[in-house]
């Protein structure tokens, strides 16, 4: 589960780094413009979530499973 969670991150930060035509990069994108019009803010705020996200996806079944 921890490996499936990092990788929606990694692909996450990917496509805020390389700013990705990919549809569903694509269909975030749109659903941000409507909150911040700078294009750049919600790339970086991509790249950032997607780093958590991949963090949380490595500790996260780490600290589920030493329970």
């Amino acid at each position: 589960m921890g490996v499936v969670i990092s990788l929606v991150g990694l692909f996450l930060f990917i496509s805020g780094l390389t700013k990705s035509d990919f549809f569903i990069y694509r269909l975030f994108v749109a659903r941000s413009k409507m909150l911040w019009k700078d294009e750049q803010i919600f790339h970086k705020f991509y790249q950032v979530v997607g780093v958590m996200i991949v963090i949380f996806g490595i500790l996260g079944p780490h600290v589920i499973l030493k329970k």
